[in-house]
């Protein structure tokens, strides 16, 4: 006999006790009417333990029961049914079986619901694998941790003129890190370069592109360019290599003898400013494209020139400072400089760790960076 004649013979009952699923039908009130051989065989539990002396719900682990009272029986009855909904059934050895449930409301012919029917399957495979993705995501994001701060770390200029600090804070929902970076550095005995950039992406692959950009930045920067040149050499090792697609960057440079501050931004949110004489305010000029748009002639990269007295601080930031999804970015700019405003008399270090602090919230979706730079009197 062949095995196509043999599968015709199979009987319907052997198919139903043997199904590769568990099956059961229920009463209204999820008292069990009927079960197949496979649902007794994954519970541990026998026909005569189940049948009439059980409820469906009953063999659920204690999450598994709120939920059911408090969702997967409403859906049922609005619905006429449920799909795929995420349990877990505890065995008869106390052991837990992860499973996947779809039910259906079967009504008589007088249009009254009757019974259910549910099948349910053995979601083991299924959960370790989820347990193992999550756990090569969280070991992602440790290694991309790991190098973000190795990037990061090192001292920040300081002298008897200047003082520099930064905070930086990762999203609080995200699984992965993001690009962005901060850094400063001395050019000259007085002169100094301030950069902060925010890649696009998130993840080991940005992690390394914002390494890659802020090692780049400094080597430019060590050759004297200024701020609208070096934008222009950036963009074109971006395009060259293949990396930082719409990385936005502001590149700014302090000269601490005629207290000179030049800047230029590519996609950048403006820096703040605050001047001694003056009230703080965002600094709108040197504008141009993000990385790998193009922009790499004098005229695409503009420049910014300002003279800051004594007093003065200097911040720049990353847009998961100040953006959420429930408010204007307009709004989350204006308040970020009269946070500045009044935190202007602290110390870099305080201001920017006091900048994420009032900023911090549940709805901050990316990764936030603030670099602040005073000049002493």
């Amino acid at each position: 006999m062949s095995t196509e004649e043999q599968l015709l013979e199979e009987s319907a009952e052997d198919l139903f006790e043997n199904a590769p699923c568990g099956y059961l039908s229920t009463a209204l009130d999820g008292t069990v009417l009927k079960v197949n051989r496979t649902f007794e065989s994954w519970t541990g539990f026998e026909r005569e333990e189940l049948i009439g002396q059980r409820r469906f719900q009953s063999l659920l682990a204690p999450g598994g029961r709120i939920y059911h009272e408090t969702h997967y029986a409403p859906l049922l009855r609005m619905q006429g049914q449920v799909r795929e909904i995420a349990l877990e059934i505890v065995r008869a050895d106390g052991s837990r079986l992860p499973v996947l449930v779809n039910s259906t409301l079967v009504k008589g012919s007088d249009g009254e619901p009757r019974l259910i029917r549910t099948t349910v399957f053995d979601a083991s495979d299924r959960r370790r694998y989820e347990e193992e993705l999550l756990r090569a995501q969280r070991q992602e994001r440790e290694i991309a941790e790991q190098f973000q701060r190795s990037m990061l770390a090192g001292e920040l200029p300081v002298s008897a003129e200047v003082e520099v600090a930064a905070s930086y804070r990762p999203a609080d929902n995200a699984l992965e890190v993001g690009g962005d970076w901060y850094d400063a550095f001395w050019l000259s005995r007085h002169r100094i370069g301030l950069v902060v950039g925010d890649v696009v992406g998130r993840g080991i692959e940005a992690a390394a592109t914002m390494g890659q950009l802020r090692s780049a930045t400094r080597a430019l920067a060590s050759t004297g360019q200024p701020p609208p040149r070096l934008l222009e050499a950036l963009d074109a090792y971006a395009v060259r290599h293949r990396v930082g697609f719409l990385t936005t960057v502001v590149y700014m440079e302090l000269d601490l003898d005629s207290h000179e501050l030049r800047f230029s931004c590519a996609g950048h949110l403006p820096p703040v400013l605050a001047p001694a004489s003056e009230a703080a305010h965002l600094a709108w000029k040197g504008r141009s494209l993000p990385l790998g748009l193009g922009g790499r002639d004098e005229e695409a990269r503009p420049e910014a020139r300002c003279r800051l007295d004594p007093g003065s601080v200097i911040l720049l930031y990353t847009d998961g400072l100040v953006e959420r999804r429930r408010h204007s970015l307009d709004a989350g700019l204006e308040r970020l400089v009269a946070e500045v405003e009044s935190n202007r008399g602290e110390p870099p270090e305080r201001l920017t760790s006091n900048l994420l602090h009032a900023f911090a919230t549940s709805e901050r979706q990316d990764d936030a960076c603030a670099m602040a730079l005073s000049l002493r009197g």
